[in-house]
């Protein structure tokens, strides 16, 4: 889910009085949803047994980039990187062909959509169940579970253009930062910007729901973006046309104008990976993002923002409870708590949840070894909307916490504006962590994580509101320096 859906809903007559969304579906009118009823399951496999691949030559899988990133860090490769089993795969693909042939029905289909190597899975989509429930009972299947169904109908998408330039009044003369400035020096990150640490050499992924117009806003051309991957099944037929909220977290990261809005870490290289499906709210979006993830690692990015998170579903009541929060129940949070120990580093939203009835973070927030980050306001009280800890089995979340009500952005359309969410004060953390992480190369994932944790402002007395409070991008780098030994 992008935390703002909700949270648009909550507090709208607020909200629309500091930003102009653009619209990209129009919710009055449905169209069918297209091809009839389909259906996907997700089906855990017992082992890996029958892959060509081997943990002794990870080139096969993974790139260079990405097994550097692990010996840099002195973490070893281990049986969840392997893709999994061709052999399985086989297998899967002979049962629905003979499944097809007995029953005589020609219009039924099925492919394998996606697989995930660290938790062992196989997404396949039909539109037949019985050939889904004849996949299950191989012996190679420890679990399957339905995680999809084709709604009946979807929203009509309507296409935005982008503006060509700003309005004069969006750009503060003689103020670097522009809009952007106390997003950053809330966060002391200004310091590490004026030695030359603006995110060069490090590559952060962001994982959305979508980029909208991100190829053609000329204020974000000079963003070195490395490439872009859908992973929702179906892909779009038009990428840069869903919606902008990832457009938006792009600006708090990437943008490079001055006097209008500079990013946390506008020399980054940036991956675009869409994997929230805007037209319906189930499951398979924690594959989505497994498989985003996954894809990621093996491009050997350095830092993942995300902001999404989940904790209901259509037609899934009661599919998780906060009893749940505990880093590894949930798929997508079990992704997320071995992100650190391929040597990534995960900052994920705490979600906007703390407003409504579940009150607490939602998945993956409640993730081992990550980042999970929680909206201020102005005045650096929390937001109201903020997701709020502890976890089930009682860590600290948020961690840390970042001007999130409002954020400084730029929207679908090329213009500013000042959007509400833990989703864009994810952003603003997830730059300056690349920052400091530039500025203390020789430190690990979990070295940099523990570093921003120690040198937040409650970090001798963290709460489930609050987390370790608001860190100190400055104060963590001198700090590591010293812990380096450097002068």
């Amino acid at each position: 889910m992008i935390h703002n859906r909700y949270l648009y809903g909550l507090i709208a007559c607020f909200v629309l009085s500091w930003v102009m969304v653009p619209a990209i579906a129009d919710t009055s009118q449905k169209a069918k949803y297209p091809g009839g009823k389909y259906y996907i399951w997700r089906y855990t496999l017992k082992d890996k047994q029958g892959s060509p691949y081997a943990i002794a030559h990870p080139s096969r899988f993974l790139s260079h980039k990405s097994i550097e990133r692990r010996k840099r860090q002195g973490l070893e490769l281990d049986s969840t990187d392997l893709p999994v089993s061709s052999r399985y795969l086989r297998q899967i693909e002979k049962t629905s062909a003979e499944t097809i042939r007995e029953m005589k029905k020609r219009s039924a289909e099925w492919t394998i959509i996606g697989t995930s190597r660290w938790n062992n899975t196989v997404l396949v989509r039909a539109n037949d169940t019985t050939i889904l429930q004849r996949i299950a009972a191989l012996d190679c299947m420890r679990k399957a579970e339905q995680v999809w169904t084709s709604p009946d109908s979807i929203p009509r998408m309507i296409c935005q253009k982008a503006h060509t330039s700003f309005n004069p009044w969006d750009s503060l003369k003689g103020e670097f930062y522009g809009c952007g400035k106390e997003q950053i020096e809330m966060l002391n990150g200004q310091r590490l910007h004026n030695i030359g640490m603006k995110g060069r050499g490090m590559t952060i992924a962001i994982l959305d729901g979508g980029f909208q117009n991100a190829d053609a806003i000329p204020a974000l051309q000079h963003i070195n973006i490395a490439g872009f991957k859908d992973f929702v099944f179906p892909n779009s037929l038009y990428f840069f046309q869903e919606t902008d909220h990832g457009t938006k977290v792009l600006s708090a990261l990437g943008s490079n104008e001055p006097q209008v809005l500079v990013g946390t870490a506008p020399e980054a290289r940036y991956w675009l990976l869409r994997c929230e499906d805007q037209q319906t709210e189930q499951p398979v979006e924690e594959d989505y993002w497994a498989m985003a993830a996954e894809f990621a690692d093996s491009l050997g990015v350095d830092i993942i923002s995300s902001s999404l998170g989940y904790n209901d579903y259509d037609d899934y009541p009661n599919y998780y409870h906060q009893r749940d929060l505990d880093g590894h129940t949930a798929l997508i949070s079990h992704t997320a708590s071995m992100l650190a120990q391929k040597g990534i580093i995960l900052v994920n939203s705490a979600g906007n949840s703390g407003m409504g009835p579940w009150k607490k973070i939602v998945f993956p927030a409640d993730a081992d070894h990550i980042l999970t980050v929680g909206a201020l306001n102005m005045e650096k009280k929390n937001a109201p909307f903020s997701g709020v800890g502890p976890t089930q089995d009682g860590r600290v979340k948020p961690d840390v916490m970042a001007l999130g009500s409002p954020t400084a952005l730029i929207s679908g359309r090329g213009t500013i504006v000042r959007d509400m969410g833990t989703s864009f004060s994810t952003p603003v953390v997830a730059g300056l962590v690349a920052c400091l992480w530039q500025a203390l190369p020789q430190m690990s994932a979990l070295e940099i994580m523990d570093l921003v944790r120690m040198t937040s402002d409650s970090y001798r007395k963290p709460d489930n509101i609050y987390g370790y409070g608001m860190p100190n991008f400055w104060r963590a780098y001198m700090i590591g320096k010293v812990a380096k030994g450097e002068k």
